[in-house]
């Protein structure tokens, strides 16, 4: 009314704008989520890239490094299929899908050429719809508030050590509500042993 909103840009974003229903599957290792944020060291500015399983909560991969490459956002999707899947190796990860935002480290053809050759099926955000990557800026956020903004870091290596020992500390003891307040590892738990009582 009194012209006091800052600019914004006009015109409708190109695609669709909302995702419909949940980003929250019923089963692990069905969508993983990843993104970048940045972290200060006396070394300088550092690349943190992170990887989430979007049921479970789980942190499955974590990283650190000097410039935030392709390559080096491709480094937690390696730690998670290791650790969630037993292997790295054409198509171990079928039936997963990865979350991420346009960016240019995901969307190059480095990045989806190894995503692919492991089953996994790219799925961006729709643009300017952040809440489509909801579950890792939710947990970048805790891990900003719990490690980044709380501790300082002489270099990158040390920086990258203490995310996977966070990452390990979130995984045992983060409780997370909408599972009943357990942790992240275990749902994974349960999640393991239901399937193979099914088997």
């Amino acid at each position: 009314e009194n012209d006091l909103l800052a600019p914004s840009r006009t015109g409708a974003p190109k695609g669709p704008r909302n995702h419909d229903g949940t980003i929250i599957p019923d089963a692990i290792d069905v969508m993983w989520g990843t993104d970048m944020t940045t972290a200060w060291t006396q070394e300088g500015q550092a690349a943190v890239f992170i990887a989430i399983d979007h049921h479970s909560g789980e942190c499955t991969g974590i990283h650190a490094a000097r410039r935030g490459t392709r390559f080096e956002a491709l480094e937690p999707i390696r730690q998670g299929v290791r650790r969630c899947f037993g292997a790295f190796a054409e198509k171990v990860a079928t039936g997963l899908s990865l979350r991420h935002d346009h960016g240019s480290q995901y969307m190059s053809d480095v990045f989806q050429d190894e995503i692919r050759f492991l089953g996994i099926e790219s799925t961006p955000a729709f643009v300017r719809a952040p809440e489509g990557n909801g579950c890792a800026e939710r947990f970048i956020r805790t891990l900003k508030e719990n490690l980044l903004w709380v501790r300082t870091f002489a270099t990158v290596e040390e920086l990258r050590q203490a995310l996977l020992e966070f990452r390990d500390l979130y995984n045992e003891t983060w409780l997370l509500e909408r599972h009943g307040f357990i942790s992240p590892n275990a749902v994974r738990a349960r999640a393991l042993s239901t399937a193979a009582l099914a088997a």
